[in-house]
């Protein structure tokens, strides 16, 4: 028998918090229009100081979903969501969910190259863009380009005289073909307010079940290039509610969440646009995280739970240590995930806000948490903390997870619970080789499990670098430096930083006659990457390490920059 089959971290859940949640029993279109009911008269949304009530945004959901079935979106149809963090991706996000569509969200800042990817990927049959990439996306090449490309301008949804305050960089691309293969018509590209500027869609028409897929969630998954996690609503729905019971002093239609995390991120998506929304929260919407922008909205509405990784809560709790006039003190709650926590940043965070500062741990194919800290004294700094309700785990050997381990042995960490992915889009290898017999999938972490529960990461059997919260897979990074002319061989790694995060390093071999010029190397990766995929450090070597079939050896790669 496994063992960590009696669960021994049940003891150290906070008070409240029971060792499973009911049954998921809605969608989460049927989460969000109870939402709509109970707290009708609350603040739904807020965005640089304007508010949406609940009602308001329920109104817009069912006059958005109208306008996308007018345009031909249908049961099934994927429907593409490429924009910042704005009252108008809420809209859009669950009015596709309402018709039965599968939403597929995208970084807007990404280059051509890796929009494209993904579309090619997905086959979205319609697009709900950020106008600025518009032109972009419905440029694309006929077989990729969607049928129906909507275009949001995003100022419009701030208050009158605002516009000024959003401040987004543009994606960046050298080469303007790769920005534009095609250039498109006027025809081509809808507004947004053009398309909701309907009548509601009836409340008889057909609703999603809770087994329907709701999202693909693109992911470096446990290794390879980025690939879509298939999530149903019954494992986005079951996320929420496991969020919702891991924090029982939380005051339904009270809480006020600060969206800071981007939506196109599982932990963003997940934390923000469900679970605040299945508690009639207030969010408090960020396109992106700038420093005075949220210390401005904390003088305005203070925050009650904040979503947020090490680097964000280091800036904040430093911003209230400076200054007399920042006061985070109504911030009760605290959940950072996606990157490792460090000690002193939850003791800096908790001495100014006296509020809970907690480490979770998840992956896009668990919805994404899976584990966390309990919110309470049980609580361990150091540690990613115990399984959520409903969630099960093994220890195997990393070799055959066939082989369960004990207490303090490392091994790969096995995850199983309702929030567990169906798989990775038409990918059905993957998808066999990360979920197991009997619904296991496996994380690719290396990790140990205390005597009562508690689980340490020691190390990524998959080579993912973690960097700001994102993940980056060294191979799309390599894949684009070898592109280079001078560039004969590229090895990526992720070098540790004192804040829980990682450097995007590159080590290249030259061809012969190339001068090596780093500088330019970046700027050539910056054509072709989003920034944060980007290295911050390049270095060459006269000859790379690899292995007899001529495989570069990362590991031996950061080993030797570590070392040095």
């Amino acid at each position: 028998m496994p063992a960590f089959e009696e669960r021994p971290w049940l003891s150290s859940y906070a008070e409240g918090v029971d060792a499973d949640i009911p049954e998921v029993t809605e969608s989460l279109v049927d989460m969000f229009e109870t939402s709509v009911r109970r707290h009708s008269r609350r603040v739904a949304l807020e965005f640089y100081g304007r508010e949406t009530k609940y009602r308001e945004l329920g109104d817009a959901v069912r006059r958005a979903a109208m306008g996308l079935r007018r345009l031909g979106v249908k049961r099934g149809d994927r429907v593409a969501i490429v924009l910042p963090n704005c009252p108008q991706h809420v809209v859009a996000f669950y009015a596709a969910l309402r018709l039965g569509a599968i939403v597929v969200e995208h970084n807007p800042l990404y280059t051509p190259r890796e929009l494209r990817h993904q579309f090619e990927d997905h086959g979205a049959k319609f697009a709900i863009v950020w106008d600025k990439v518009a032109d972009l996306v419905a440029g694309f090449d006929a077989d990729v380009r969607p049928a129906g490309v909507v275009a949001v301008d995003v100022s419009r949804a701030l208050p009158f005289g605002k516009r000024f305050a959003l401040r987004l960089p543009l994606p960046k691309a050298r080469d303007a073909r790769a920005a534009l293969t095609a250039r498109p018509t006027v025809r081509s590209v809808r507004d947004w307010n053009d398309v909701v500027d309907v009548r509601p869609l009836p409340a008889r028409h057909p609703r999603p079940e809770i087994d329907d897929v709701a999202l693909l969630q693109y992911t470096s998954g446990t290794s390879g290039t980025p690939k879509a996690a298939i999530l149903t609503h019954r494992n986005l729905r079951a996320n929420a509610m496991q969020g919702r019971a891991w924090v029982p002093g939380m005051l339904p239609g009270r809480e006020v969440f600060y969206g800071v995390l981007p939506f196109f991120h599982a932990y963003g998506l997940t934390l923000c646009l469900t679970f605040a929304m299945s508690v009639g929260a207030r969010l408090v919407l960020f396109p992106r995280f700038e420093l005075e922008a949220v210390l401005e909205a904390v003088k305005r509405t203070p925050p009650t739970f904040l979503p947020a990784v090490p680097p964000i809560y280091d800036a904040l709790s430093r911003a209230a240590e400076r200054r007399k006039d920042v006061d985070l003190s109504s911030i009760r709650f605290a959940i950072s995930g996606a990157m490792s926590l460090p000690v002193p940043t939850v003791e800096r965070w908790e001495d100014v806000t006296g509020g809970l500062l907690v480490e979770g741990y998840g992956m896009t194919e668990a919805s994404p948490v899976a584990i966390g800290n309990p919110m309470g004294p049980t609580r361990r700094p150091g540690t990613v903390g115990v399984p959520f309700p409903s969630t099960d785990i093994r220890v195997v050997d990393r070799d055959d997870p066939r082989v369960d381990l004990g207490p303090g042995e490392a091994g790969e960490l096995l995850l199983k619970g309702p929030q567990i992915f169906a798989g990775y889009w038409n990918r059905p290898e993957e998808t066999q080789a990360t979920l197991l017999p009997g619904g296991w999938l496996r994380t690719g972490d290396i990790v140990t499990v205390s005597e009562d529960g508690f689980v340490s990461i020691v190390d990524r059997a998959k080579e993912l670098i973690v960097t700001g919260g994102f993940n980056v897979s060294p191979s799309e990074v390599e894949l684009v430096l070898v592109g280079h002319p001078d560039v004969l061989g590229a090895a990526v790694v992720g070098l540790p930083r004192r804040d829980g995060g990682e450097d995007v390093t590159a080590v290249v071999e030259l061809r012969e006659g190339a001068v090596f010029d780093a500088g330019a190397l970046r700027d050539f990766a910056r054509s072709g990457l989003a920034g944060y995929k980007v290295p911050k450090h390049v270095h060459v070597v006269d000859e790379l390490p690899r292995s007899l079939v001529g495989k570069v050896l990362r590991r031996q790669v950061r080993d030797s920059l570590i070392g040095g």
